[in-house]
């Protein structure tokens, strides 16, 4: 589950399975650091080779204990409850509000060197506050574009596609290619699948946040859907259900994922995250390429990807300070991320660009879409109650797309949903 999110993509699960351990239960090393993460094995490539420079610079070990995705998080659960946490773990951005939110993590304002923020992108560093105080350090990005099927919009009689993010396909412009492709495909195929199954049901907010809406007021609290812009959100992603241009077994409860329907020529566009290009690369037997997601009132994305955070009492503040910012300094970011086909969180390699390992053509494509998060739909994404939020949309939105409920209801009872976990 490399890119979180939200961010982390629920199809990469399983390639996340069967990891071994470097060494025995790493909470229980008595000096230097230990480090719990779950990754492919590209992400635990960068993660080793920054280690060993981190070890070779400081002269302090770093012990790796990678565990698969989904004994993540009840591991580290458990181990915090048992009071030996590792000092540093991995955690998608939705899910780091909950450890912040409970006071399991550590304050990073004293530690960390004058002007860190500022590597960031204000988007990824508020990503990584509570109360206006880090508690963490944002690692990586990702966010969802438009990968196509080159033959089948060609068959479909669509030239060409947008190539900057400015000329991104409207709504409008978005439906009509859809059912333009709709036109030409056979029985049993469709236009496109969205990539929000799962924890991925984050990414619908995307659309809300193309629509200039919100689902949170800036207290983090106070409920924001209840508006035109959550209707029309609501209303346009219920009429890929309606008007039959998606799967119907591509809800949000839906044990398919949308990239298994794209890899078997079901869809002729995919919704989805940069860490799939490696293995859509090495699986694929179509031409393909990748392309902006529609705007609305703005361009938006989904925040994906991961945190680096700090248990609340580790044993030497300072040298874990220090191991985060080794991990977050500029060579280290850009040779993790290229080659495990991910988003930097550095301004400047936003600004100055990397390449991909893999299609290095693709990779300004999903820089440019990460640079539309703005740094209020990260914060939102961020907040102590995303992990019951999550759920509410889940029921809310399945109730939309599969059981009909009209937009209204559906809008309410988000509202009401939302309400209630932030309040709880």
């Amino acid at each position: 589950m490399s890119a979180g999110g939200v961010a982390a993509a629920p199809f990469a699960l399983g390639a996340c399975a069967g990891f071994s351990t470097s060494g025995d239960d790493a909470s229980t090393d008595e000096g230097g650091i230990t480090f719990t993460t779950w990754g492919t094995d590209a992400e635990l490539a960068g993660f080793r080779a920054a280690i060993a420079s981190f070890q070779e610079a400081e002269g302090a070990t770093v012990t790796l204990n990678a565990v698969p995705y989904e004994q993540m998080f009840t591991t580290i659960d458990a181990q915090i409850q048992a009071g030996n946490p590792p000092d540093v773990f991995r955690v998608p951005y939705y899910t780091f509000g909950s450890y912040a939110g409970q006071d399991q993590l550590l304050d990073l304002t004293p530690h960390l060197p004058e002007g860190f923020a500022d590597r960031f992108t204000p988007q990824a560093w508020q990503a990584v506050q509570r109360e206006g105080a880090p508690y963490g350090v944002p690692h990586h990005t990702d966010t969802s574009v438009i990968l196509y099927n080159e033959d089948l919009l060609s068959q479909a009689g669509v030239a060409s596609v947008p190539t900057s993010i400015e000329d991104a396909w409207s709504w409008e412009e978005f439906l009509e290619v859809s059912r333009r492709v709709k036109g030409s495909l056979p029985d049993g195929a469709w236009p496109f699948a969205y990539n929000w199954q799962g924890n991925g049901v984050t990414r619908w907010l995307s659309w809300l946040f193309e629509a200039d809406g919100r689902f949170l007021e800036d207290d983090l609290v106070t409920a924001a859907i209840d508006s035109d812009a959550g209707a029309r959100a609501v209303r346009f992603t219920q009429g890929f259900f309606t008007d039959d241009l998606v799967p119907p077994n591509s809800s949000v409860k839906s044990s398919t994922y949308a990239a298994d329907i794209w890899y078997s020529r079901t869809t002729a566009m995919n919704f989805a995250g940069a860490f799939l290009v490696p293995d859509a690369t090495s699986t694929l037997d179509f031409p393909w390429g990748a392309t902006f997601p529609p705007r609305d009132v703005r361009s938006a994305g989904d925040f994906g990807g991961n945190a680096l955070v700090a248990t609340k009492d580790v044993r030497d503040p300072g040298l874990v300070a220090r191991f985060l910012d080794h991990v977050t300094e500029r060579e280290q970011m850009e040779t993790f991320c290229a080659g495990a086909s991910l988003l930097p969180t550095r301004a400047d390699l936003i600004e100055s660009g990397i390449d991909f390992e893999v299609r290095p053509e693709l990779a300004p494509v999903f820089l440019q879409q990460a640079a539309a998060v703005l740094p209020q739909d990260s914060g939102q994404v961020a907040s102590p109650s995303m992990s019951a939020i999550i759920t509410v949309l889940q029921d809310e939105l399945e109730r939309a797309f599969v059981g009909g409920r009209g937009v209204d209801a559906t809008v309410q009872a988000l509202s009401s949903g939302i309400g209630e976990a932030t309040a709880r």
